[in-house]
């Protein structure tokens, strides 16, 4: 009996030692956890976004319900950590093994470059505000690249026949396509199908989650392709499709799905 309570608490002994050092390993390990997602860093023309995450207090069904154009803005600024949710719900990675991103693309041949013409005070960081000018998006390492210093919303909004909520808003995304990427594996009918779709699903996740922000936003193809690629430093081979605003809206839009229910009764005979 003794030898078997002498055997017991040497296994015991030994499985307290294990424990002990898996324990330490397991705090000595890098943790999720402390990472600063919220950390918005410059270095050298590149801005390093504040990393995705979930924010929205809203359902899909939520947003859905909810989405408008909304043409009429406030002063307000938006945060750089909202344009940073909404840049990725755009473009950004959802699957790093594979590189798959936000929307579907043909063949993941992913054409567009999303650019963000940002004006004075428009975009609220920690150390005050963003410097006013025209980013690039990298999608890989969720950065701004700084493309042209300064506030060329006026120049955006003359490129967009004049149309004043161009100027207005705090932000203007700017979806461009270099359709040779799908072409070269489609031909023809990745310029006039697949390409066009996919700046609509860019669109749409824009639409949706600047909506789930409490922010409101139009989608805007009235323009003069050349000068809004000029006044964003468009390489010649990206073609604009889309310029959407996005700011506080002046006056919050309101639904609810019982107006929607009531609606849909009234029509049924």
């Amino acid at each position: 009996m003794a030898k078997l309570f002498e055997r017991i608490s040497w296994l015991l002994s030994i499985t307290l030692i294990a424990m002990i050092i898996l324990y330490v390993v397991y705090i000595a390990m890098p943790s999720r956890r402390t990472v600063n997602i919220d950390k918005v860093v410059t270095s050298e023309g590149k801005i390093f976004l504040p990393l995705p995450q979930k924010v929205s207090k809203f359902t899909v069904e939520e947003v859905i319900l909810l989405r408008r154009s909304i043409r009429d803005y406030t002063s307000d600024p938006i945060s750089i950590s909202d344009l940073a949710m909404i840049l990725w719900a755009a473009y950004g990675i959802t699957d790093p093994t594979r590189g798959f991103r936000s929307i579907p693309s043909a063949g993941a041949t992913y054409p567009l470059e999303i650019y963000v013409v940002v004006g004075e005070r428009g975009v609220l960081i920690s150390e005050g505000f963003l410097k006013a000018g025209v980013y690039k998006y990298e999608p890989h390492s969720h950065v701004l690249l700084l493309v042209a210093e300064g506030d060329r919303r006026v120049n955006l909004k003359e490129a967009a026949l004049g149309q004043k909520w161009v100027e207005e808003a705090p932000i203007s995304i700017v979806i461009c396509a270099v359709f040779e990427r799908t072409t070269n594996f489609y031909g023809e009918r990745g310029k006039v199908r697949y390409v066009p779709m996919e700046a609509g699903h860019a669109g749409q996740n824009i639409y949706l989650m600047a909506t789930a922000l409490n922010y409101g936003a139009v989608v805007v193809g009235a323009f003069h392709d050349n000068q809004v690629a000029k006044v964003v430093g468009a390489k010649p081979e990206e073609k604009p499709l889309y310029v959407i605003p996005i700011g506080v809206p002046e006056t919050p839009y309101h639904m609810s799905f019982e107006d929607i229910w009531n609606y849909i009764i009234s029509r049924r005979s």
